[in-house]
Protein backbone atom coordinates (compact mmCIF):
# COMPACT_ATOMS: atom_id res chain seq x y z
CA UNK A 1 0.00 0.00 0.00
CA UNK A 2 0.80 3.21 -0.74
CA UNK A 3 2.30 6.02 1.77
CA UNK A 4 -0.72 8.52 2.20
CA UNK A 5 1.75 10.47 4.08
CA UNK A 6 0.92 14.36 3.01
CA UNK A 7 3.80 16.55 1.70
CA UNK A 8 5.39 19.33 3.49
CA UNK A 9 4.08 22.58 3.39
CA UNK A 10 5.64 25.06 1.66
CA UNK A 11 9.10 26.51 2.91
CA UNK A 12 9.31 23.57 5.57
CA UNK A 13 12.63 22.02 5.67
CA UNK A 14 13.32 18.66 7.35
CA UNK A 15 16.05 19.87 9.47
CA UNK A 16 17.64 22.64 11.62
CA UNK A 17 21.18 23.81 12.24
CA UNK A 18 20.41 25.00 15.15
CA UNK A 19 22.40 23.26 18.38
CA UNK A 20 19.18 22.48 20.09
CA UNK A 21 20.68 20.58 22.71
CA UNK A 22 23.21 23.20 24.19
CA UNK A 23 20.22 26.41 23.59
CA UNK A 24 18.58 24.28 26.35
CA UNK A 25 20.94 24.44 28.53
CA UNK A 26 21.72 28.14 28.66
CA UNK A 27 21.22 29.82 32.01
CA UNK A 28 18.76 32.41 30.78
CA UNK A 29 16.39 29.18 29.53
CA UNK A 30 16.60 27.18 32.08
CA UNK A 31 15.80 30.07 34.35
CA UNK A 32 12.41 30.93 32.36
CA UNK A 33 12.23 26.54 32.88
CA UNK A 34 12.36 26.57 36.35
CA UNK A 35 9.77 29.65 36.61
CA UNK A 36 7.32 27.91 34.89
CA UNK A 37 7.68 24.52 36.95
CA UNK A 38 7.48 26.48 39.94
CA UNK A 39 4.59 28.61 38.77
CA UNK A 40 2.77 25.40 38.20
CA UNK A 41 3.14 23.79 41.45
CA UNK A 42 2.55 20.12 40.76
CA UNK A 43 3.07 16.93 43.68
CA UNK A 44 6.83 15.72 43.85
CA UNK A 45 8.05 12.55 41.67
CA UNK A 46 9.52 9.14 42.60
CA UNK A 47 12.14 10.90 44.43
CA UNK A 48 9.76 12.52 46.89
CA UNK A 49 11.42 15.64 46.16
CA UNK A 50 8.84 18.83 46.09
CA UNK A 51 9.72 22.02 44.37
CA UNK A 52 11.20 23.82 47.34
CA UNK A 53 13.49 20.88 48.34
CA UNK A 54 14.29 20.08 44.62
CA UNK A 55 15.69 24.21 44.47
CA UNK A 56 17.77 23.59 47.42
CA UNK A 57 19.23 20.73 45.68
CA UNK A 58 19.80 22.22 42.38
CA UNK A 59 21.61 25.12 44.43
CA UNK A 60 23.81 22.46 45.73
CA UNK A 61 25.64 21.40 42.95
CA UNK A 62 22.73 19.22 41.80
CA UNK A 63 21.94 21.38 38.98
CA UNK A 64 25.99 21.14 37.94
CA UNK A 65 25.89 17.81 38.42
CA UNK A 66 22.75 16.97 36.01
CA UNK A 67 23.95 19.28 33.63
CA UNK A 68 27.24 17.68 33.18
CA UNK A 69 25.27 13.84 33.31
CA UNK A 70 22.86 15.39 30.26
CA UNK A 71 26.09 16.79 28.11
CA UNK A 72 28.01 13.10 28.79
CA UNK A 73 24.82 11.24 27.54
CA UNK A 74 24.75 9.90 30.69
CA UNK A 75 21.85 11.31 32.27
CA UNK A 76 19.02 8.82 32.95
CA UNK A 77 15.11 10.68 33.71
CA UNK A 78 13.15 8.90 36.57
CA UNK A 79 10.33 6.93 35.87
CA UNK A 80 7.09 8.61 36.30
CA UNK A 81 4.77 7.66 39.26
CA UNK A 82 1.53 6.75 38.65
CA UNK A 83 -1.29 8.66 39.84
CA UNK A 84 -5.51 7.88 38.46
CA UNK A 85 -7.80 11.06 38.65
CA UNK A 86 -11.20 10.73 37.37
CA UNK A 87 -12.10 11.11 33.56
CA UNK A 88 -14.83 13.46 32.91
CA UNK A 89 -16.55 11.02 30.63
CA UNK A 90 -16.16 8.11 33.30
CA UNK A 91 -13.77 5.86 33.89
CA UNK A 92 -10.06 6.97 35.26
CA UNK A 93 -7.03 8.56 33.38
CA UNK A 94 -3.55 7.83 34.55
CA UNK A 95 -1.66 10.62 35.22
CA UNK A 96 2.62 10.16 34.95
CA UNK A 97 4.00 12.48 37.64
CA UNK A 98 7.63 13.34 36.62
CA UNK A 99 10.35 14.55 39.52
CA UNK A 100 10.42 17.87 39.69
CA UNK A 101 14.20 17.81 38.05
CA UNK A 102 12.79 16.03 34.86
CA UNK A 103 9.36 18.27 34.82
CA UNK A 104 12.56 21.15 34.64
CA UNK A 105 14.71 19.64 31.77
CA UNK A 106 11.31 18.87 30.18
CA UNK A 107 10.42 22.52 29.95
CA UNK A 108 13.65 23.66 29.03
CA UNK A 109 13.15 21.22 26.37
CA UNK A 110 9.74 22.38 25.21
CA UNK A 111 11.01 26.19 25.39
CA UNK A 112 14.06 25.54 22.74
CA UNK A 113 11.34 23.26 20.63
CA UNK A 114 8.31 24.76 20.41
CA UNK A 115 9.55 27.65 18.03
CA UNK A 116 11.25 24.84 15.86
CA UNK A 117 7.62 23.19 15.13
CA UNK A 118 4.85 25.33 15.99
CA UNK A 119 4.74 27.61 13.22
CA UNK A 120 4.67 24.63 11.26
CA UNK A 121 1.36 23.21 12.92
CA UNK A 122 -1.68 23.76 11.28
CA UNK A 123 -4.21 26.56 11.57
CA UNK A 124 -6.62 24.14 12.94
CA UNK A 125 -5.09 22.48 15.83
CA UNK A 126 -5.56 24.70 19.23
CA UNK A 127 -4.59 22.79 21.27
CA UNK A 128 -1.22 23.80 24.12
CA UNK A 129 -0.25 26.35 21.67
CA UNK A 130 1.44 29.26 22.29
CA UNK A 131 -1.51 32.05 21.90
CA UNK A 132 -4.39 29.55 21.07
CA UNK A 133 -6.97 28.07 23.55
CA UNK A 134 -9.95 25.83 23.54
CA UNK A 135 -12.19 28.78 22.82
CA UNK A 136 -10.18 29.71 19.56
CA UNK A 137 -11.63 26.36 18.53
CA UNK A 138 -14.95 26.57 19.93
CA UNK A 139 -15.14 30.00 18.18
CA UNK A 140 -13.82 28.47 14.71
CA UNK A 141 -16.16 25.72 14.96
CA UNK A 142 -19.21 28.00 15.17
CA UNK A 143 -18.18 29.73 12.01
CA UNK A 144 -17.81 26.64 10.14
CA UNK A 145 -21.40 25.38 10.97
CA UNK A 146 -22.46 29.57 10.48
CA UNK A 147 -21.27 28.51 6.99
CA UNK A 148 -23.57 25.52 6.56
CA UNK A 149 -21.33 22.68 7.46
CA UNK A 150 -24.20 21.18 9.53
CA UNK A 151 -22.96 17.90 10.17
CA UNK A 152 -19.54 17.03 12.11
CA UNK A 153 -16.93 13.82 12.21
CA UNK A 154 -16.77 13.68 15.78
CA UNK A 155 -13.55 11.27 16.18
CA UNK A 156 -12.22 9.71 19.45
CA UNK A 157 -8.77 8.50 19.59
CA UNK A 158 -9.14 5.33 21.46
CA UNK A 159 -6.24 5.45 24.54
CA UNK A 160 -4.21 7.72 22.32
CA UNK A 161 -1.17 8.39 24.86
CA UNK A 162 -0.90 5.15 26.09
CA UNK A 163 -0.25 4.03 21.92
CA UNK A 164 1.50 6.38 20.25
CA UNK A 165 4.31 4.53 18.97
CA UNK A 166 7.63 5.63 20.13
CA UNK A 167 9.34 4.97 16.56
CA UNK A 168 6.72 6.62 14.49
CA UNK A 169 7.12 9.61 17.09
CA UNK A 170 10.67 9.77 17.03
CA UNK A 171 10.53 9.38 13.02
CA UNK A 172 8.38 12.57 12.69
CA UNK A 173 10.34 14.66 15.33
CA UNK A 174 13.34 14.20 13.15
CA UNK A 175 11.73 15.45 10.19
CA UNK A 176 13.23 18.89 11.88
CA UNK A 177 15.51 17.85 14.64
CA UNK A 178 18.88 17.19 13.64
CA UNK A 179 20.53 17.96 17.35
CA UNK A 180 21.38 13.93 17.57
CA UNK A 181 21.37 14.14 21.67
CA UNK A 182 18.52 15.91 22.09
CA UNK A 183 16.64 13.02 19.59
CA UNK A 184 18.18 10.55 22.36
CA UNK A 185 16.87 12.65 25.51
CA UNK A 186 13.37 13.14 23.73
CA UNK A 187 13.22 9.31 23.49
CA UNK A 188 15.05 8.27 27.26
CA UNK A 189 12.00 10.48 28.68
CA UNK A 190 9.32 8.35 26.29
CA UNK A 191 11.05 5.09 27.68
CA UNK A 192 11.32 5.68 30.99
CA UNK A 193 8.61 3.93 32.41
CA UNK A 194 6.33 4.42 35.11
CA UNK A 195 6.64 3.13 38.93
CA UNK A 196 3.20 1.43 39.63
CA UNK A 197 2.41 0.08 43.46
CA UNK A 198 6.49 0.00 43.80
CA UNK A 199 6.99 -1.70 40.48
CA UNK A 200 8.69 -0.41 37.98
CA UNK A 201 6.88 -0.66 34.21
CA UNK A 202 8.94 -0.31 30.95
CA UNK A 203 6.75 1.73 28.00
CA UNK A 204 7.19 0.31 24.59
CA UNK A 205 4.77 2.57 23.36
CA UNK A 206 2.80 5.91 24.41
CA UNK A 207 3.97 8.78 26.12
CA UNK A 208 2.70 9.81 29.59
CA UNK A 209 0.31 12.81 30.55
CA UNK A 210 1.82 14.67 33.17
CA UNK A 211 5.22 16.12 31.66
CA UNK A 212 5.64 19.28 30.36
CA UNK A 213 6.68 17.71 26.83
CA UNK A 214 4.06 15.50 26.44
CA UNK A 215 1.36 17.78 24.93
CA UNK A 216 3.88 19.09 22.12
CA UNK A 217 5.07 15.63 21.44
CA UNK A 218 0.86 14.60 20.89
CA UNK A 219 0.74 18.00 18.27
CA UNK A 220 3.55 16.37 16.50
CA UNK A 221 2.52 12.92 16.24
CA UNK A 222 -1.03 14.47 14.89
CA UNK A 223 0.30 16.71 12.88
CA UNK A 224 -0.07 14.56 9.86
CA UNK A 225 -3.62 13.59 10.39
CA UNK A 226 -3.59 17.62 10.08
CA UNK A 227 -1.93 17.72 6.62
CA UNK A 228 -4.15 14.82 5.54
CA UNK A 229 -7.51 16.68 6.29
CA UNK A 230 -6.01 20.13 5.08
CA UNK A 231 -4.93 18.04 1.52
CA UNK A 232 -8.70 17.22 1.09
CA UNK A 233 -9.93 21.20 1.91
CA UNK A 234 -11.81 19.44 4.99
CA UNK A 235 -12.92 22.20 7.48
CA UNK A 236 -11.86 21.10 11.38
CA UNK A 237 -11.18 21.81 14.35
CA UNK A 238 -8.46 19.75 16.70
CA UNK A 239 -7.54 20.29 20.15
CA UNK A 240 -4.64 17.71 21.18
CA UNK A 241 -6.48 14.30 20.80
CA UNK A 242 -10.17 15.51 20.19
CA UNK A 243 -10.65 16.06 16.12
CA UNK A 244 -14.20 17.39 14.60
CA UNK A 245 -14.53 17.62 10.80
CA UNK A 246 -17.49 20.28 10.24
CA UNK A 247 -19.22 18.70 6.40
CA UNK A 248 -22.24 20.13 4.77
CA UNK A 249 -23.97 16.64 4.69
CA UNK A 250 -23.84 12.83 6.65
CA UNK A 251 -23.10 11.21 3.57
CA UNK A 252 -20.16 13.68 3.07
CA UNK A 253 -19.50 12.97 6.98
CA UNK A 254 -19.73 9.13 6.69
CA UNK A 255 -16.93 9.71 3.63
CA UNK A 256 -14.71 11.73 5.69
CA UNK A 257 -15.29 9.35 8.74
CA UNK A 258 -14.00 5.88 6.37
CA UNK A 259 -11.05 8.14 5.22
CA UNK A 260 -9.69 8.99 8.55
CA UNK A 261 -10.35 5.96 10.25
CA UNK A 262 -8.10 4.06 7.30
CA UNK A 263 -5.48 7.07 7.60
CA UNK A 264 -4.99 6.71 11.71
CA UNK A 265 -4.93 3.15 11.74
CA UNK A 266 -2.40 3.11 8.82
CA UNK A 267 -0.14 6.05 8.92
CA UNK A 268 -0.44 6.71 12.67
CA UNK A 269 -0.76 2.77 13.79
CA UNK A 270 -3.48 4.39 16.30
CA UNK A 271 -6.98 3.35 16.81
CA UNK A 272 -10.58 5.02 16.45
CA UNK A 273 -13.25 4.28 19.16
CA UNK A 274 -15.83 3.36 17.01
CA UNK A 275 -18.61 3.78 19.92
CA UNK A 276 -17.42 7.19 20.99
CA UNK A 277 -16.99 8.37 17.25
CA UNK A 278 -19.79 9.54 14.97
CA UNK A 279 -20.95 11.18 12.77
CA UNK A 280 -24.23 13.53 13.62
CA UNK A 281 -25.37 17.26 13.88
CA UNK A 282 -23.23 19.44 15.85
CA UNK A 283 -26.09 20.42 18.36
CA UNK A 284 -25.95 16.53 19.32
CA UNK A 285 -22.71 16.27 20.37
CA UNK A 286 -19.95 17.81 22.61
CA UNK A 287 -16.51 19.24 22.16
CA UNK A 288 -14.37 20.50 24.79
CA UNK A 289 -17.15 20.75 27.18
CA UNK A 290 -19.33 22.89 24.60
CA UNK A 291 -21.57 21.99 22.12
CA UNK A 292 -25.03 24.22 19.95
CA UNK A 293 -28.16 24.87 20.07
CA UNK A 294 -30.81 26.01 17.68
CA UNK A 295 -28.09 26.17 14.86
CA UNK A 296 -24.37 27.62 16.02
CA UNK A 297 -25.99 29.50 19.07
CA UNK A 298 -23.10 27.99 21.89
CA UNK A 299 -24.35 26.40 24.41
CA UNK A 300 -22.73 24.80 27.75
CA UNK A 301 -23.05 20.76 27.35
CA UNK A 302 -25.19 18.56 28.96
CA UNK A 303 -22.33 16.29 30.78
CA UNK A 304 -20.68 19.60 31.52
CA UNK A 305 -23.52 20.59 33.41
CA UNK A 306 -23.59 17.63 34.81
CA UNK A 307 -20.55 17.73 36.69
CA UNK A 308 -20.92 21.19 37.77
CA UNK A 309 -23.60 19.89 39.82
CA UNK A 310 -21.87 16.93 41.13
CA UNK A 311 -18.96 19.13 42.15
CA UNK A 312 -21.35 21.91 43.97
CA UNK A 313 -22.79 19.02 46.07
CA UNK A 314 -19.61 17.87 46.96
CA UNK A 315 -18.92 21.18 48.37
CA UNK A 316 -22.26 21.91 49.93
CA UNK A 317 -22.40 18.41 52.11
CA UNK A 318 -23.39 18.88 55.54
CA UNK A 319 -20.28 15.98 56.47
CA UNK A 320 -17.69 18.38 55.58
CA UNK A 321 -17.15 19.99 58.90
CA UNK A 322 -15.98 23.99 57.70
CA UNK A 323 -17.78 27.02 58.63
CA UNK A 324 -20.05 28.74 56.14
CA UNK A 325 -17.53 31.42 55.21
CA UNK A 326 -14.63 28.68 54.04
CA UNK A 327 -17.39 26.77 52.10
CA UNK A 328 -18.50 29.51 50.23
CA UNK A 329 -14.80 30.64 49.85
CA UNK A 330 -14.18 27.56 48.24
CA UNK A 331 -17.65 27.16 46.12
CA UNK A 332 -17.55 30.44 44.71
CA UNK A 333 -13.15 30.01 43.64
CA UNK A 334 -14.47 26.91 41.58
CA UNK A 335 -17.77 28.33 40.19
CA UNK A 336 -15.36 31.64 39.25
CA UNK A 337 -12.91 29.21 37.21
CA UNK A 338 -16.00 26.99 35.67
CA UNK A 339 -17.71 30.26 34.92
CA UNK A 340 -14.67 31.70 33.16
CA UNK A 341 -14.17 28.99 30.95
CA UNK A 342 -17.96 28.59 30.38
CA UNK A 343 -17.83 32.28 28.97
CA UNK A 344 -18.50 32.18 25.48
CA UNK A 345 -21.82 30.14 26.10
CA UNK A 346 -24.66 32.12 24.66
CA UNK A 347 -27.82 30.68 26.91
CA UNK A 348 -27.68 32.76 30.26
CA UNK A 349 -31.53 31.38 30.72
CA UNK A 350 -29.19 28.36 32.10
CA UNK A 351 -26.90 29.74 34.87
CA UNK A 352 -29.92 31.87 35.89
CA UNK A 353 -31.47 28.47 36.43
CA UNK A 354 -27.83 26.92 37.87
CA UNK A 355 -27.92 30.11 40.15
CA UNK A 356 -31.19 29.07 41.46
CA UNK A 357 -30.62 25.75 42.03
CA UNK A 358 -26.97 26.87 43.91
CA UNK A 359 -28.86 29.33 45.80
CA UNK A 360 -30.83 26.02 46.68
CA UNK A 361 -28.21 23.87 47.80
CA UNK A 362 -26.71 26.08 49.97
CA UNK A 363 -30.05 26.85 52.03
CA UNK A 364 -30.41 23.54 52.40
CA UNK A 365 -26.68 23.09 53.50
CA UNK A 366 -27.36 26.40 55.64
CA UNK A 367 -31.22 25.12 57.65
CA UNK A 368 -29.20 21.14 58.25
CA UNK A 369 -26.42 22.87 60.16
CA UNK A 370 -29.45 24.68 62.42
CA UNK A 371 -30.08 20.95 63.49
CA UNK A 372 -33.21 22.11 66.30
CA UNK A 373 -35.86 23.23 65.72
CA UNK A 374 -35.84 26.06 68.54
CA UNK A 375 -32.26 27.02 66.96
CA UNK A 376 -34.30 27.36 63.27
CA UNK A 377 -36.95 29.71 64.91
CA UNK A 378 -34.45 31.64 66.78
CA UNK A 379 -32.21 32.00 63.54
CA UNK A 380 -35.20 32.71 61.36
CA UNK A 381 -36.07 35.47 63.57
CA UNK A 382 -32.80 36.79 63.63
CA UNK A 383 -33.98 37.23 59.72
CA UNK A 384 -36.54 39.49 59.94
CA UNK A 385 -39.18 36.82 59.57
CA UNK A 386 -42.51 37.20 61.61
CA UNK A 387 -43.76 34.80 64.27
CA UNK A 388 -46.24 33.31 61.93
CA UNK A 389 -43.91 33.02 59.05
CA UNK A 390 -41.16 31.15 61.49
CA UNK A 391 -44.01 28.60 62.39
CA UNK A 392 -44.93 28.15 58.54
CA UNK A 393 -41.00 27.69 58.06
CA UNK A 394 -39.34 25.99 60.86
CA UNK A 395 -42.98 23.65 61.66
CA UNK A 396 -43.14 21.70 58.21
CA UNK A 397 -42.73 17.91 58.27
CA UNK A 398 -41.54 17.79 55.01
CA UNK A 399 -37.52 17.44 54.24
CA UNK A 400 -34.56 19.24 53.85
CA UNK A 401 -34.77 20.13 50.25
CA UNK A 402 -38.36 20.86 50.75
CA UNK A 403 -37.79 23.59 53.37
CA UNK A 404 -34.41 24.84 51.15
CA UNK A 405 -36.85 25.77 48.03
CA UNK A 406 -39.44 27.91 50.37
CA UNK A 407 -40.18 31.73 49.28
CA UNK A 408 -40.25 32.13 53.35
CA UNK A 409 -36.67 30.84 53.72
CA UNK A 410 -35.56 32.61 50.60
CA UNK A 411 -36.85 36.00 51.95
CA UNK A 412 -34.53 35.04 54.94
CA UNK A 413 -31.49 34.16 53.59
CA UNK A 414 -31.88 36.44 50.25
CA UNK A 415 -29.70 36.17 47.56
CA UNK A 416 -28.41 39.51 48.88
CA UNK A 417 -27.68 38.39 51.89
CA UNK A 418 -25.19 34.98 50.21
CA UNK A 419 -23.75 37.48 47.58
CA UNK A 420 -22.88 39.30 50.92
CA UNK A 421 -21.69 36.39 52.44
CA UNK A 422 -18.96 35.56 49.15
CA UNK A 423 -21.67 33.64 47.06
CA UNK A 424 -21.22 34.40 43.76
CA UNK A 425 -23.76 34.28 40.77
CA UNK A 426 -22.92 32.80 37.62
CA UNK A 427 -25.54 34.59 35.58
CA UNK A 428 -23.44 37.91 36.77
CA UNK A 429 -19.81 36.45 36.38
CA UNK A 430 -20.52 35.74 32.98
CA UNK A 431 -22.21 38.86 31.71
CA UNK A 432 -19.11 40.72 33.34
CA UNK A 433 -16.78 38.47 31.54
CA UNK A 434 -18.68 39.33 28.11
CA UNK A 435 -18.86 43.12 29.07
CA UNK A 436 -14.61 43.29 29.37
CA UNK A 437 -14.19 40.93 26.43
Amino acid sequence: MASQTPARRPNESLRNDVDLFEAMLERENVVRAWKRVKANKGAAGIDGRTIAETWEWLKADGWTISREQLRSGTYRPQPVRAREIPKRSGGVRELGIPTVLDRLIQQAMLQVLTPLFDPYFSESSYGFRPKRSAHDAIRQAKRYIDEGRSWVVDIDLERFFDRVSHDKLMTRVARRVQDSRMLRLIRSYLEAGVLRDGVKLGREDGTPQGGPLSPLLANIMLDDLDRFLEKRGHRFCRYADDCNVYVRSERAGGRVMQAMVRFIASELDLRVNLTKSAVDRPWKRKFLGYSFHGGSKVRIASESIERLRRSVRELTKRRRSIDLATRLTLLSRYLRGWMTYFRLSETPSVLRDLDSWIRRRVRLCIWKSWKRGATRARKLRSFGLTDEAVRMVAGHRRGPWFAAGMPLLAKALSDRWLSEQGLISLHDRWRALNITC
